[in-house]
């Protein structure tokens, strides 16, 4: 039983990168320029990616730590050298867009885990 668990988690979390990859397409495709709140975040995130780091190129319209854009950094730039993109193609708004689709599968896991963890399996019905 243990072994259909792990087929069937496969199988939801390839379902759910599917989709969210169908989505991210759709809209970004749709949505060429930055939307709501990505109007504060991409230039930011773009410092960031770009290696400037400094406080006084913080917004202050941003209310949230830069996590993220640190993550986004350690993901992107590995990517530009291993593929040898340009600084133009890995600081995009459509790859800093797909950092999040990363982080949407990651969060799938991570309620998989959590919810193994609520919901322990008895083993005296299996």
């Amino acid at each position: 039983m243990a072994q259909l668990e792990g087929y069937y988690f496969s199988a939801a979390l390839s379902c759910t990168f599917l989709v969210s990859c169908l989505l991210f397409s759709a809209f970004s495709r749709a949505l060429r320029e930055p939307y709501m709140d990505e109007i504060f975040h991409l230039p930011q995130a773009q410092r960031y990616c770009e290696g400037h780091f400094a406080l006084s190129q913080w917004d202050p319209m941003i209310t949230t730590l830069p996590g993220l854009y640190l993550v986004s950094v350690g993901v992107v730039k590995p990517a530009s050298w291993i593929f040898g993109w340009s600084e133009h193609v890995v600081c995009s708004i459509g790859m800093l867009r797909f950092v999040n689709l990363l982080f949407s599968v990651g969060n799938f896991y991570l309620l998989y885990l959590l919810f193994r963890k609520v919901q322990p399996r008895n083993k005296e019905y299996f």
